[in-house]
């Protein structure tokens, strides 16, 4: 099997000291050609996010030599790196259903169904294609929607993101069982970082976490990504931007990948889920058996950190389906997030409090830790 190639898209990340985000704009702009004093900055040429410190810039590739010089010396300008190319976790074919008179097997496996924890009071943001606005399962709920795709409102035309958004904190009691969501009474902030045909770029998902954070949001559910080849280095503008967050309250939950073939090759983590203060998550089928297509710790740079139910999930799909069963660690990750949710709730932990709480109640399973790290997610 080839080795998966790496997209990008002609634009450089680039990451600013935290107290000294200004100084840096203003160099990119010397350096880049703009004015960040006009007022008016045109987003094709540059993205500052001040929550992140991080810029997203067009230079002239001859430039990049000048960016990088600036990042070698003492200065605001601190690493800068190529924009990627992002994709939702492709989902493999559906599988089985198992008998989920009530409640789904996810909710079952993960203790949700019997938990007093419902994510109230909780924020959660899920990053992906958007979400449906006309399902009849959300009416009444308390939803925060924002687009970052150009040219695309955030209705989901994949429905990917709604049936992510669905797991996570979809209701327990719809009007046809069974019920899918795991943080039932969290209030939802939908990003579509994603565009309908499933692709975008690190420059919206990091508007989007920006969004997430300045909205309080306490997790941030991430079902896409791009597979990478065995011991590329992680980003490390995202494992700063990631960093930064947890410092704020904000807990980045990310899928792993789905480019495995089990037995016969395990593909790494990919991005961002390979970086650090990510939290990197397998799926597990009904079976709590490793899923064929589950990414895992194929080399010393990603990690897998826990494992969710990822194999023929049950949720929300956009209309006129409404719901579908799906499979991939797209789908185990809303579960994790949702449970990180309800251990918010339940214990007021954030950010790094909240990962040591979510990695150490996790369920151990007969499974090595390269494949699930520490185990199954668990709800308080």
């Amino acid at each position: 099997m080839t080795e998966p190639v790496e997209e990008f898209t002609g634009r450089f990340l680039v990451l600013l000291q935290e107290d000294a985000v200004d100084e840096g704009v203003a160099e990119l702009g010397a350096i880049a050609g703009f004015d960040p004093n006009s007022g008016d900055l045109d987003a094709d040429t540059v993205q500052v996010f001040p929550e992140l410190g991080v810029a997203v810039v067009s230079a002239d590739p001859n430039l990049l030599a000048e960016l990088n010089g600036a990042a070698a010396r003492p200065g605001p300008v601190q690493i800068v790196e190529p924009e990627r190319v992002v994709h939702l976790i492709k989902d493999a074919d559906p599988g089985t259903a198992e008998e989920e008179s009530k409640l789904t097997w996810g909710l079952q496996a993960t203790g949700a169904a019997v938990s007093t924890a419902t994510g109230k009071g909780i924020k959660i943001a899920v990053l992906d294609t958007g979400f449906e606005k006309n399902h009849p399962d959300f009416a009444g709920r308390t939803i925060t929607t924002k687009s970052f795709i150009t040219g695309e409102d955030v209705q989901d035309g994949h429905g990917h993101g709604t049936h992510c958004i669905g797991t996570s904190s979809g209701p327990r009691t719809p009007a046809t069982l069974p019920g899918y969501g795991v943080a039932y009474e969290a209030e939802i902030f939908a990003g579509k970082v994603l565009s309908n045909a499933g692709s975008g770029s690190d420059g919206g998902i990091l508007a989007g976490i920006e969004w997430a954070i300045t909205n309080g949001c306490a997790v941030i559910s991430m079902s896409l990504g791009a597979d990478v080849p065995v011991n590329t280095p992680y980003s490390q503008v995202y494992e700063t931007v990631a960093q930064r967050a947890m410092a704020k309250g904000t807990l980045i939950i990310a899928a792993a990948g789905n480019a495995s073939s089990r037995p016969a090759r395990i593909a790494p983590v990919g991005h961002p889920a390979r970086c650090p203060s990510i939290i990197a998550v397998a799926a597990i089928d009904v079976n709590r058996a490793i899923a064929s297509f589950s990414s895992g710790s194929a080399d010393k740079i990603g990690q897998i950190d826990v494992a969710g139910p990822g194999v023929d999930v049950y949720s929300s799909f956009k209309l006129p389906q409404q719901y579908a069963r799906l499979r991939g660690t797209s789908m185990a990750t809303p579960h994790a997030a949702g449970i990180a949710v309800l251990i918010a709730q339940a214990t007021g932990a954030r950010g790094y409090e909240l990962w040591a709480r979510l990695s150490s109640t996790a369920l151990r399973l007969p499974l090595p830790s390269t494949d699930i790290g520490s185990g199954l997610v668990q709800a308080p």
